[in-house]
């Protein structure tokens, strides 16, 4: 009896390994191929080697090997001048600085619009596009949109001063008109950081502008005073030709010069007579 028990158990047992076996390889199966479908599901996501700042920097400070490092980002998402090669970032052999020019957060993509190239200076020449000039204009707390503006904001500007009258118009009048629209401003005072924080009143802003509005801009603030009006961020209007003078301002009607009629004398006819020794002219009415 204890042999044939024990058969049976050795047979047994032999039954369970084999079943878990079979179900183990059966799992195993199964999600290799659950595997497979899903990958095969999944779209492979391409990625470069890009470098980011490790840290936070500021504007202005100088950027150094130990400041950045390589990260894997997607190939189809990537920025416009961004940097792929340290060669690139930090040539070999030249010992030049590259400046901060926007604030940059950490792990923050590192582009060549936000560093100088080595050794520039990280001053307003590096916000001055081609064929354009800066021109400088003095502002106060009122005409400088109590000093929330920044160095990489839009603004109109208006003139404001007394046009003499022509034509049929008499006298002078004050004029308010816009004479340059969505205008960049590239520094506050001397200044060039787009981190600036709002509430500072300025004396003078920067604006980048062509040379015929520098030309422009110089005759308005030599003839009268300038003021700014901020554009909105998202707004990509461009302001229509805008003119107010007291005359429209109060909805009164342009008066016109008064021009005195001209009539030609009329003629008189007298006759003469002597009155002892002497002789008198007396008007009387003419016949023709």
């Amino acid at each position: 009896m204890r042999v044939i028990f024990a058969l049976v158990l050795l047979v047994g047992l032999g039954l369970a390994g084999f079943a878990v076996y079979m179900a183990q390889n059966y799992i195993e199966g199964y999600q290799s191929a659950l595997a497979k479908e899903k990958a095969a599901r999944k779209p492979e996501i391409k990625t470069i080697d890009i470098f980011v700042v490790s840290r936070t920097m500021e504007y202005g400070e100088v950027l150094t090997p130990e400041d950045v490092k390589k990260v894997k980002y997607p190939k189809e998402s990537l920025p416009e001048g961004i940097f792929t090669e340290a060669t690139t970032l930090f040539p070999e052999n030249d010992d030049r600085k590259r400046i901060i020019l926007r604030k940059l957060e950490a792990m923050e993509p590192l582009m060549a619009v936000k560093v100088t190239k080595p050794g520039e200076d990280a001053g307003l020449q590096t916000r001055i596009e081609k064929g354009m000039r800066a021109f400088a204009i003095k502002v106060d707390v009122t005409s400088g949109v109590a000093g929330f503006l920044r160095p990489g904001d839009r603004v109109d500007i208006y003139w404001t001063g007394r046009v003499k009258g022509s034509g049929d118009e008499v006298g002078s009048d004050d004029v308010t008109k816009l004479i340059q629209a969505n205008i960049n401003l590239i520094a506050i005072d001397q200044s060039a950081n787009q981190d600036l924080e709002a509430g500072r009143v300025a004396r003078t802003v920067t604006v980048s502008v062509k040379p015929q509005q520098v030309a422009a801009l110089a005759q308005a603030q030599s003839t009268g005073s300038l003021s700014l009006a901020l554009v909105g961020a998202q707004d990509d209007t461009i302001a229509e030709a805008v003119e107010v003078d007291q005359r429209s301002l109060l909805g009164l009607e342009a008066k016109k010069a008064e021009v005195a009629e001209f009539s030609e004398p009329k003629p008189e006819c007298t006759i003469r007579t002597r009155r002892g020794s002497e002789v008198v002219e007396i008007p009387i009415p003419c016949t023709n």
